[in-house]
């Protein structure tokens, strides 16, 4: 039976974020181990590879004046600066995905998220927070779940269950 000119299910951004320290990378990696069709975009950024980092694979290191360009033709999902360097998401591998109907799963510190939310509304973003935490409620308003970090394994399932 073929599938040729039959229609996929849409594939869906998620994006995880949480405060800082709240574990998102280390949940992503754990998602990632599980369920190997979703993706995580590589951010692009402007500062100099660590140690053992490989450009495309870990980030995609670029020059300032590319980056420049880079927002100035609204090639970025989102970007921000951090000290003297600056970090973003390229648009355009993320759309190639999800028309492929590929889940991804971007994380990103709150700003990052509640600016992606702002101008993608079909994204489902979800709040990891510490236990504990209290987090705004503006962003618990704009979270369509939020998963408390006590337990990985269970947050590891919980979000592997949103995305499969």
């Amino acid at each position: 039976m073929s599938t040729d000119g039959e229609a996929r299910p849409a594939a869906r951004l998620t994006v995880l974020t949480g405060p800082s320290g709240a574990g998102r990378d280390g949940v992503v990696g754990l998602v990632r181990a599980r369920l190997s069709a979703v993706w995580v975009p590589v951010p692009a950024t402007t500062r100099p590879p660590h140690p053992g980092e490989v450009d495309g694979v870990d980030r995609c290191f670029l020059a300032p004046a590319d980056f420049d360009r880079m927002i100035a033709t609204e090639q970025l999902l989102e970007w921000t600066r951090f000290g003297a360097y600056r970090r973003g998401v390229p648009r355009e591998p993320l759309r190639a995905r999800l028309a492929a109907g590929t889940p991804v799963l971007l994380p990103l510190d709150l700003p990052g998220a509640l600016a992606v939310r702002a101008g993608l509304p079909g994204v489902r973003l979800v709040l990891l927070v510490p236990p504990g935490h209290r987090a705004d409620p503006a962003v618990t308003d704009a979270a369509e779940h939020t998963l408390t970090h006590d337990l990985t394994g269970r947050v590891v399932d919980e979000l592997v269950g949103l995305l499969g």
